[in-house]
Parts: structure tokens; sequence; C-alpha cells
């Protein structure tokens, strides 16, 4: 019987040892326990649970942003660092047109200048497909998107880029008070549009109806698509996208001959004059209309003297949202793919109440979300069908080659065969 207790003892000393150790395991962040904790103390006590501080980690994000527009996308930037304290995001602001030149060599090289990056889509698209992009399948809910808009970063069902805020070019703008000044109003038909114009022109001061803004290439293209899209439809700017429908194209070319063309001959466009010059040329009175995005109200001294109208019978116009990609050579893989997220989700809700201009492409954001002077504007988007950006879309050297036939035609409308002809020619191949 002795030798029956002195087992058991054993037994029940070497149990109580064996959750020690463990206990101490658990409770220690894999410290050991020491040889003075006894089974009492361990009861009496609960165990303690330490916790790992995160690790604290720097995200570099490249974007097109500076001045107030860059202002705008740091407030989306502060709210994120808030939710995320142990990640700080430093920002670099670099132009697309020179990415498109470091960055395919760079990513050749399994390198990366920044963790998340905003970029065009067709880009995106084309260095997912090469495979050096992180996918957003399974990160994002496509569903909670406006339709189409993640069509430009997706391959072959892949998702490799998320939207961002968006820019609409919906029209021209101008002064109310300008316009209440003069007894001018909007426009309801074409022939009231050239009417506007005409009145314009014979205003004292007026050095032409309407400035155009230029010198990086895309305000001309602004313009044009938004002919196209007035007279053609959401289809034919597909269709030449798709390179479906040439230049030369007798559809084409008559929203160029009958409506473009007549009025750059009439003298109701400016010569081409550096974009953000000509914003203060036109708000000064220089100028009565200014063909811009939205943006536009993030520029100006009193955005609530600004009024908007499209071209009579403008069914759909360009919504063209930002970008971001998070290349596979970033260093913090989960720290970028979580920044990626906020900018397409909950970002893009504090973005629209900065002045920022844009509007979101994210459908939980609602009107209330917007800043005040957008909140009308938002209300007219979305009673218009959206279309892509044409010469985003088609991109490479082409999109280069279409501002400068633009600025060539600005100056010269004579010419307006040459000009077709030479985008059909410079058009990208399939």
């Amino acid at each position: 019987m002795d030798n029956k207790r002195a087992l058991l003892s054993l037994f029940l000393i070497g149990v109580l040892s064996v959750a020690v150790v463990a206990s101490g395991c658990i409770s220690g962040g894999g410290e050991t326990t020491t040889s003075s904790q006894s089974s009492s103390s361990l009861t009496a006590t609960p165990s303690q649970t330490t916790t790992t501080p995160a690790k604290k980690v720097t995200l570099k994000v490249i974007g097109p942003w500076s001045g107030k527009e860059l202002d705008a996308f740091m407030e989306v930037i502060k709210a994120f660092e808030a939710q995320h304290p142990n990640i700080k995001v430093e920002y670099k602001t670099y132009r697309a047109e020179d990415l498109a030149t470091i960055l395919p060599l760079q990513f050749e090289s399994k390198d990366t200048p920044a963790d998340v990056i905003a970029m065009w889509g067709w880009f995106i698209a084309k260095m997912g497909k090469k495979g050096h992009l992180m996918k957003f399948n399974g990160v994002i809910n496509p569903d909670e998107y406006v339709p189409g808009i993640l069509d430009a970063v997706t391959v072959d069902g892949n998702i490799y880029g998320v939207p961002f805020t968006a820019a609409a070019k919906p029209g021209f703008w101008y002064r109310k008070s300008f316009f209440k000044k003069h007894g001018l109003k909007p426009p309801e038909t074409w022939d009231e549009f050239v009417a506007l114009l005409d009145q314009v022109k014979q205003i004292e001061g007026i050095k032409a109806p309407i400035v155009s803004g230029d010198s990086v290439g895309w305000p001309l293209s602004d313009v044009t698509e938004h002919f196209i899209l007035t007279f053609g439809g959401k289809d034919l700017q597909l269709k030449l996208i798709n390179g479906e429908v040439s230049w030369e194209d007798p559809q084409v070319r008559s929203i160029f001959e009958q409506r473009l063309v007549p009025l750059l001959k009439a003298g109701y466009f400016s010569d081409p004059i550096e974009w953000t010059s000509a914003v203060d040329l036109w708000w000064k009175g220089d100028y009565a209309l200014y063909f811009m995005g939205t943006w536009i109200t993030g520029m100006v001294d009193d955005p609530n003297d600004l009024g908007m109208f499209s071209l009579p019978g403008c069914k759909a116009m360009v919504l063209a949202p930002d970008y971001f990609m998070v290349p596979k050579y970033t260093k913090h893989p989960e720290e970028a793919m979580e920044l990626a997220k906020f900018l397409a989700t909950e970002g893009q809700r504090v973005h629209v109440g900065t002045k920022s201009g844009k509007l979101a492409t994210w459908k939980k954001v609602s009107i209330d979300n917007y800043w005040e002077p957008m909140k009308d504007v938002a209300k007219v988007v979305a009673n218009v069908e959206s279309a892509p950006d044409l010469d985003d879309s088609v991109g490479g050297e082409w999109q280069k080659t279409f501002w400068d036939q633009l600025k060539l035609l600005w100056v010269h409308p004579d010419r307006l065969d040459e000009v077709l002809k030479t985008l059909d020619e410079k058009f990208p191949k399939k």
C-alpha cells in the first residue's frame, strides 16, 4: 500500500510540473517559468497575456498630385494613418508619363520605387499581365463599384489595380456672376450654344468665348471627346478605343466637320494656353467658358460662383478614375495591400469631402459625403452614362500623337484631313 501511495504522489507531482511549464509557455509569450513558481500561485492568479507591439512600417506612395490636389489627397492619408498607427506613409509626386518609362525597367529588375503607385489603367493591366503586380481578387468586391470601372485593370479575370475617386469631364464651366452681369444663360439646344458663343464674342474685353487649356495635351482631347460622346454616343467612343472604327470614318468626320471645326474657324476657341494659366485668365474675365474636369472646383477663389453645362443633348461623359497598383516587389505587401484597399473604399468617402473636385467610384459613398460645391455636379453625372477616357484607354505613343494632332487642328482647323489620316496611321495595330 505504501508503494502505491508513493507512486500516486510521484504521478501527481509530474502532472503539476507539466501544467506549470505549459502555463509558462502560454502566458509568458514563450518565456519559461522559474522554479520559484508553485502550483498554488498558479491557481491563485490568472495568467497574464502580453502582445507584441505592431512593427512600425513606412510605405512609399507615388501619385501625380501636387499643390491643392495633393492637400486633398493627404487628408486621405491622414485618415489612414489615424486608423493604422503602426504605418507611416511617405508621398512623392511623379508624372505618369515619366513613370511609363521608369517602371518597366525597374520591374524587370524586380525592384520598385514605391509600395503603392497611381498609374493609368491600361498600364496597370499591361504590368499585371506580365506578372509584376499583386492581385486584388478577394480584397475588394467588384459589385460595390460603378459598373465597368474595374474593366481597365482586369485581365483574364484577375484584378491588378483598385479605383480611387474619379474626375468627371462634364462640360463648360462659367462664372455665375459673369453670366448674370451680361444677361447670359446656359443653352438648351445646339443653335442656342452657337448663339451664346456669338453673343459672348461681342462683349468688350473678351479675347475669345472659350479658353483652350493645353501644354500637357489632355485638355484639348477632353473637349474633343465631349463632342464625340454628345454626337456619336458612348458606343462610338468605345469603337474608337477598340480600333473598330477609323478616324476617317464618315460618322467621326462629320462630328469634326459639322460641329467642332466650324467653331474653331469662327474664333470661338482661343489658341492653346497653358492650362493652369488659362484658369486664371478665364476667372478674371478674359474668357467666358472653360471646358475642364471637375477638379476645377478646387482651383478657383469662389467655387460657389461656378456654373456648368454640357453640350445640349449629351447623354454620356468621361468618368476618369485614378487607379492604384501594388508591385510584387514591395517589402511590405500586407501593409501596401491594406492601404490600397483603404484608398479604394473608405478613403473615397474622405476624398470627396475635400476640395478635390472628385467623384466616388465606390457606391457606398453618398451625396451627403460630398463637398458642397460638388453635390450638384455629382447629381448631374449620376443621370448620364459614364464612358472611359479615350486617349487614356488607348495610351502609348498614340496618346501623344492624339494630343499633338489636336494642337495642330486648333491652330490650323483647315488641316482636318491630315489630322484624321495621321490618327489612323499611328493607331496601334492589333
